[in-house]
């Protein structure tokens, strides 16, 4: 008899969801993460009493009332709407792209003036069938507005020209004819009271975990410990790249305490043009309105991933889907490993993605 019904590689917010589900169906698990933490890339951390996001702003959003209702069971959330502003050479403009960029870009009042405008730049410059992000973008809000807020940032984030990078990706942006600074339209926004971490600890009460643990370099022991595995790791490194590697965007953050109650006044703040090294500077205490006499900033530098960096964003184009495909044949061979989340799925997920892919996960197995 194996000690756990399910090994759970990695205290994310996927994991923490498989565990907590496997749990209140009468299953014992084990969860073991190689880092010195729980909750993934959702960390939080007190500093000066504010809730510092160690990797990067994240911004619980979601339209699927099912995911929404399942989280609130662990942690109560306030009202954080999040309006980021990009800084492009010291002229500050509202994101998204809505009415209230469009004054500034151009002194247009209406909507009826600023479609005017787009629709005037996009017969000049849109292509039919956009074949990248630089055309995709330039259909969506013509060249004034990707040149001053889409180019550089995207450039940046991605260490690629946006004449290389897929057209889908830009149409994360939302684009509006209303002076709404609410960048996200779902139902449901906010940030958890007391932090992310806070809240997969709720998540994980009554699962034994252990940190520190690196389920690669004891992968037989591992095996013999439980009757199934859910690995939420790289794909590729489970498979020590006998196909290799697929590619990664990773950061890097430098953060400040600060001795001043308020650094920039927003959240968030991009900065948009390619000279600026960092894409963004995060201001934590603007997430939960704090009134702290010091404040925490964290710039925020996209870097190029090498074997031994944190991966954050899988490079979804076609040459990667097709490596990862092999691998994802690879992995349903693995009869007792079940591979889920960002890195074990190579996907771009959302938090309520997450939620909802481990949700389903979850009924399928079980």
């Amino acid at each position: 008899m194996k000690t756990y019904d399910y090994l759970i590689v990695g205290a994310g917010l996927f994991g923490a969801v498989f565990a907590q589900e496997a749990k209140k169906a009468g299953k014992k698990c084990l969860v073991i993460d190689k880092r010195n933490h729980i909750a993934g890339n959702i960390y939080t951390k007190e500093m000066e009493g504010i809730q510092v996001h160690v990797y990067g702003a994240h911004i619980f959003h979601t339209s699927n009332k099912e995911v929404w209702d399942y989280i609130n069971q662990f942690t109560a959330f306030n009202r954080y709407t999040n309006s980021p502003v990009a800084n492009y050479k010291g002229e500050i403009y509202n994101m998204p792209f809505n009415m209230n960029t469009f004054n500034k870009l151009w002194g247009v009042v209406t909507p009826q003036e600023a479609q005017a405008k787009i629709q005037q730049q996009k017969q000049e410059y849109s292509v039919e069938n956009p074949r990248n992000l630089e055309e995709q973008a330039i259909n969506l809000v013509g060249p004034d507005v990707y040149t001053k807020l889409v180019k550089g940032y995207t450039e940046k984030q991605w260490g690629k020209r946006a004449t290389d990078l897929p057209a889908f990706i830009i149409k994360r942006l939302p684009v509006r004819f209303t002076y709404d600074n609410n960048y996200f339209d779902d139902n449901y926004q906010g940030i958890p009271l007391g932090g992310y971490t806070k809240m997969v600890e709720n998540m994980l009460k009554g699962t034994k975990v252990k940190l520190n643990e690196n389920f690669l370099e004891k992968r037989e022991e591992y095996k013999e410990a439980a009757d199934r595995i859910v690995y939420t790791g790289m794909i590729d490194e489970y498979f020590d790249y006998c196909f290799g590697e697929l590619e990664y965007r990773s950061l890097r953050f430098e953060t400040e305490l600060l001795e001043q109650e308020n650094y920039q006044g927003n959240a968030v703040v991009n900065y948009t043009e390619y000279e600026v090294p960092y894409t963004r500077i995060i201001e934590h205490k603007h997430f939960e309105f704090g009134k702290q006499p010091k404040t925490v900033i964290t710039r925020e530098y996209p870097q190029t991933w090498t074997k031994g960096d944190e991966p954050y964003y899988p490079m979804n184009d076609e040459k990667n889907a097709a490596l990862y495909g092999k691998y994802q044949e690879l992995a349903q061979k693995e009869g007792n490993v079940i591979f889920g989340g960002r890195l074990g799925q190579y996907k771009y997920y959302d938090m309520d993605d997450t939620i909802e892919a481990a949700l389903q996960c979850v009924q399928e197995v079980l």
